[in-house]
């Protein structure tokens, strides 16, 4: 199976995004547990205007990196993985199986106390530190796992934007609410009267964020749904939906998506931090990771075949969809996103548990599924060198 060259440019932004985030997430952990500790996380505390600076980058320049998830999503349904029914069935499914499964395990542990409302933590999938874990594997990862994890990880992104819009909205002001779909709707018009400049749209999605910011909806998801209002044309290079998706891309991968760990990992490490491991909800973060993840992304996927909704690639044994899995556990940007409104009411003690659980089930998954896929990678390539 051949790669595009627009898959190939993802694949490879996101292989370098993934290493900048892993190094200004440990940058930011050193610095928070440093001699510059105070003056450091008050830093990312500084009020500009009604919001901290971390607030602006959490609302504000988060939208940007929804918008791209939400461009690259259409751009898979109009013209890729997901254009093709048979074809997105098996990393739809997947993807399903990957949410259900570790919001499962998470609510089996954590239902009736005050932590069940983190069920969402587990069901997310980093598609920038997936990807950058399978690149490190070369080229002996086939071209169908590459598309598969993608397709998995986007379709994640995807799934976890639905629960943030139902599950982590407090209430809703419906007049806010009323303006931002207005625009929307104008906006929408201007796409079916092919108006292609991008500027009325940028505007639009400008005023849009600011109403929704308003109307108790989380703000970032002004980004998903400005997307498929872009004009997406042929989808070519000239096409207004990809010269906004090919602009972004850089900026997402190297400034917005680095910004928001760095602003989001300076975690103080307390001589008891190992302490708040022993909570159901700290635990329900890591086994939802590391366990449920793999384990729904098989288990579905596998469902999918047997019952004939569609079909495993040729090139892919059920090994590789497991290793795939393992990868899907690392859950960091969009996990520690949804651990900020699941307990933005708790306090700061239990966002720091939930943060250091997510780091480390991100950890223990992206190393799991390294070696998994090394050592049966090695193997399929090893047998078939043999049977030339």
């Amino acid at each position: 199976m051949k790669l595009t060259k627009t898959f190939k440019a993802f694949f490879e932004s996101e292989k370098s995004g993934g290493l900048l985030l892993l190094f200004v997430t440990l940058l930011s952990l050193f610095l928070a547990n440093s001699s510059i500790q105070t003056d450091y996380i008050a830093f990312w505390k500084t009020p500009l205007g009604h919001h901290s600076i971390t607030d602006w980058i959490n609302d504000g320049l988060m939208a940007i990196f929804f918008l791209m998830i939400g461009l690259e999503l259409e751009r898979e349904i109009y013209d890729g993985e997901l254009a093709n029914i048979k074809n997105a069935a098996l990393p739809i499914f997947g993807a399903l199986g990957g949410m259900v499964v570790p919001a499962g395990i998470f609510l089996a542990l954590n239902f009736g106390t005050i932590t069940q409302n983190g069920a969402g933590i587990p069901m997310a999938t980093d598609i920038a530190f997936a990807i950058g874990i399978l690149s490190l594997l070369g080229n002996r990862v086939p071209a169908s796992l590459k598309i598969f994890l993608t397709a998995l990880a986007v379709i994640d992104d995807l799934g976890a934007i639905i629960v943030i819009a139902v599950f982590y909205t407090d209430s809703i002001a419906l007049l806010n609410l009323f303006y931002a779909l207005a625009i929307w709707g104008f906006l929408f018009i201007l796409n079916r009267r092919k108006v292609h400049n991008l500027i009325p749209y940028l505007l639009g999605g400008a005023a849009m964020w600011y109403f929704m910011l308003n109307s108790g909806i989380h703000a970032t998801i002004t980004g998903v749904i400005l997307a498929f209002v872009i004009p997406f044309g042929d989808g070519g290079p000239q096409s207004a939906s990809y010269r906004l998706q090919h602009f972004l891309h850089n900026p997402v991968a190297f400034f917005i998506l680095p910004l928001f760990a760095i602003a989001n990992t300076g975690i103080p490490i307390t001589g008891d931090w190992h302490e708040g491991l022993l909570h159901d909800n700290s635990i329900g973060i890591i086994a939802g990771l590391v366990i449920g993840k793999p384990l729904g992304i098989w288990l579905f996927s596998f469902l999918a075949v047997t019952f004939g909704v569609c079909a495993l690639p040729k090139e892919l044994r059920w090994k590789d969809i497991i290793g795939a899995g393992m990868l899907g556990g690392i859950g960091f940007t969009m996990s520690i996103f949804i651990t900020l409104l699941a307990f933005k009411n708790d306090g700061e003690e239990i966002i720091n548990y939930s943060k250091i659980a997510i780091l480390i089930a991100s950890f223990l998954a992206g190393t799991l599924g390294f070696i998994w896929l090394k050592i049966n990678l090695k193997a399929k390539k090893t047998k078939k060198k043999k049977a030339v």
